[in-house]
């Protein structure tokens, strides 16, 4: 029924297959993969590095430029008796609530942070889903990269590194 031809190729390949599928002895120890050269079960012996998060003070300190656009900037300031942030205890807001924040010198919350994607209405105070700012904020640490970064952001706006744009962007391509 089968030909000798497909006979013989058929083998051929399941033989490749087999061979391709066995482990050897000679294969890459899981210690050897990633970043971390120590036993990936344990963290009996892990001493993390020493981070060093900026010391100055809300309002003293320089912004940190966006990673790409929208991204959720870095908070560029000591968070010392800041955290935990609740519903009912945001100190953040204190600052960068859209009322006090050009008074104080600080960068507000963008309106995606007063607007309720589920409703699509405009709120007075930060949306519930929202009030978490170290959600997706959080402290820039002064650490020596583990790997080189060779990523280069392109921003759409003059001032995209710094603003965002999110609700205008929300939608694109969506039909």
């Amino acid at each position: 029924m089968f030909s000798k031809k497909i006979l013989i190729a058929a083998a051929t390949f399941t033989a490749l297959i087999a061979t391709g599928c066995a482990v050897s002895n000679g294969s890459i120890s899981e210690e050897s993969l990633g970043l971390r050269k120590t036993n990936l079960y344990t963290e009996d012996n892990v001493v993390p590095d020493q981070t060093s998060y900026s010391k100055a003070a809300p309002g003293e300190s320089k912004p940190v430029n966006r990673a790409f656009e929208n991204a959720p900037p870095m908070i560029p300031h000591d968070v010392e008796g800041m955290l935990p942030i609740t519903r009912d205890n945001n100190s953040c807001l204190g600052c960068h609530s859209p009322e006090v924040a050009k008074a104080v010198g600080a960068l507000p919350v963008p309106k995606s942070h007063l607007f309720d994607m589920r409703t699509q209405t405009v709120l007075a105070t930060v949306s519930n889903a929202r009030f978490n700012c170290s959600q997706c904020h959080a402290p820039q640490s002064n650490l020596k990269p583990l790997v080189k970064n060779e990523f280069q952001p392109e921003f759409r706006t003059k001032n995209g590194n710094k603003r965002s744009n999110l609700l205008d962007t929300l939608n694109e391509g969506v039909q």
